[in-house]
């Protein structure tokens, strides 16, 4: 009875001191996977570090007065009844964005009461939000090193940009990259909401619409991306609906004109460019051209080589689509088991891969860029840079040589030249790159199809 009593104690203080080893277990395991991947807790400290630069920033250097007073002018006409678009104007002119503006900045006011200090605050954390969605882009994929993600907080411009000009592109590239973040996670219908909630604030977030496309081609079935795009556009529509019953044409013709010709002073690039020629209309045909091709060309080439091309890969969707169709028609289901099974699961990587590239070829033939459009694009240099066969030194000047030439201020002819040269740098190294297989299933065979 003594040994069997002694017997029982013995297990119960063994189970106790696994019970306390397990802990120690576990975070021996824990540190052990963050010091093979240490990005996660790279990412945490540069979120802290860049938070407390923020809001330093904000404390010592002065705030720059350009748009917030016309944004809150084309706000108070708005919450004061006004529906013609014509009618919402500002100290910079008529209101030339979508209605998800007027809402977002509605709530900016309300939460603000149109103040200056406390938007910066707000807007501090707004680029702390971004930064922290577009670090866990970076750390799903694995393309960038760790310790290059500081890069993404090392510019001096894209920090002007939020916190001391408070523009609404800083909202609609947060709710970009939130929804390529959904749609890494092959959350395609959520990210399409979310992508369509970003037109809404502000309509250059469109260049990222072509590569968009070609992704839910190769992810989804028709009846998805029907569904998908339907959504995005009532989105659109539920946003814009006050308007388009009271002025249509207004409101169309102003909140998504593709036409406008932006002041030739204001442009960080084609500055070297005579005036006559910046503003011509054959130039903007010039550039439109070169942006379809282009845009072309790598969806063949890249995009799509492991498909065997853009135009073999949309056969192949219109073939699905007709068996689609038929199964619809006739009811039979295993027509559309079979349409489907050839879909597979994108790698995270090809996803961001094609919406950085595909939006990078929109800026670099892009007429126009204005100081606030460097937020466009600023987020994916170290990513794209890392798409690149270039070695680590040259990827390094080409990142500072851009943040360089977009903090010349006001900009000349030989720092718009430079921009150009170094963006044309960057698109041949993608274009020379050799693309990644695209797909998670049968990856382990990508070298063969490579």
């Amino acid at each position: 009875m003594d040994d069997g009593t002694r017997l029982r104690s013995r297990e119960i203080m063994d189970v106790r001191s696994v019970t306390r080893s397990s802990p120690s277990l576990r975070s021996k395991a824990l540190t052990r996977k963050l010091m093979e991947n240490p990005k996660v807790p790279f990412a945490v400290a540069l979120i802290f570090a860049d938070a407390i630069l923020a809001f330093l920033i904000i404390a010592f250097v002065p705030y720059t007065k350009i748009d917030w007073d016309a944004y809150m002018s084309q706000v108070t006409g708005f919450l004061g009844g006004e529906r013609d678009y014509k009618n919402l104007k500002g100290d910079t002119g008529p209101l030339v964005y979508p209605a998800g503006f007027l809402y977002i900045y509605s709530a900016f006011q309300y939460l603000t009461g149109g103040e200056v200090y406390p938007a910066q605050i707000l807007f501090a954390f707004l680029y702390i939000l971004n930064l922290a969605i577009i670090l866990l882009v970076y750390v799903k994929t694995d393309v960038v090193p760790w310790w290059a993600l500081c890069l993404l907080s090392l510019s001096k411009r894209l920090h002007s940009i939020f916190m001391l000009r408070l523009f609404n592109d800083c909202v609609a590239m947060t709710l970009l990259h939130a929804a390529l973040l959904l749609v890494i996670h092959q959350r395609w219908h959520l990210g399409l909401i979310m992508f369509s909630g970003a037109v809404s604030v502000k309509m250059n977030v469109l260049l990222y619409a072509p590569p968009l496309l070609l992704l839910m081609l190769k992810a989804m079935d028709i009846n998805g991306v029907l569904v998908a795009l339907a959504g995005a556009a009532l989105v659109q529509v539920l946003l814009g609906l006050p308007f388009l019953v009271s002025y249509p044409v207004a409101y169309i013709s102003g909140a998504f004109n593709l036409g406008r010709v932006f002041i030739h002073f204001w442009s960080v690039n084609f500055k070297f460019m005579p005036e006559p020629v910046f503003i011509s209309k054959g130039f903007a045909i010039f550039l439109l051209a070169a942006h379809l091709m282009l845009l072309a060309l790598f969806a063949h080439c890249r995009w799509c080589k492991h498909e065997g091309g853009l135009l073999k890969f949309l056969h192949s969707r219109y073939v699905s689509m007709r068996l689609e169709f038929v199964r619809f028609s006739s009811s039979f289901k295993k027509l559309g088991k079979t349409s489907s099974s050839s879909l597979k699961v994108l790698t995270k990587e090809h996803i961001v891969t094609t919406m950085f590239v595909g939006n990078f070829i929109g800026i670099v033939c892009a007429r126009s860029l204005h100081y606030q459009f460097y937020s466009w694009y600023f987020h994916s240099l170290p990513y794209l840079l890392w798409r690149t066969n270039y070695p680590t030194l040259m990827r390094l000047i080409l990142f500072m040589g851009v943040e360089m030439c977009w903090n010349i201020y006001p900009s000349n002819s030989l720092s718009s030249g430079l921009l150009l040269c170094l963006h044309l740098i960057i698109l041949w190294g993608l274009w020379s790159a050799q693309p990644d297989y695209p797909y998670v299933q049968d990856k382990s065979s990508s070298h063969k199809d490579t």
